[in-house]
């Protein structure tokens, strides 16, 4: 299942290193990945698409909250049917 998370991240040097190399030490591809400032020049807003399970995602989700740098990060679900699909943050 492809999976699209949310993470706020201090804007240093080697944040990003440290986030997609928690991603290659459990062998999770990164499908996608976008990262952008903020309003807080400080903090950086990282958008990334995975696939896996659920399983998958939980562990990755608390394993990223463990990084120093990562302020915050949750996972954006597609929930609706039909025509009408909005993203939801979900804490996993």
């Amino acid at each position: 299942m492809k999976h699209t998370l949310s993470i706020l991240l201090q804007n240093e040097s080697g944040a990003l290193l440290r986030v997609a190399g928690l991603f290659a030490a459990r062998h999770v591809n990164i499908d996608a990945l976008t990262v952008a400032v903020t309003h807080d020049p400080g903090v950086s807003q990282l958008t990334l698409v995975l696939h896996g399970d659920a399983g998958v995602l939980e562990q990755i989700l608390r394993q990223l909250r463990k990084l120093v740098d990562v302020l915050d990060a949750s996972s954006l679900s597609l929930v609706g049917s039909g025509e009408r699909s909005r993203l939801v943050a979900t804490s996993a």
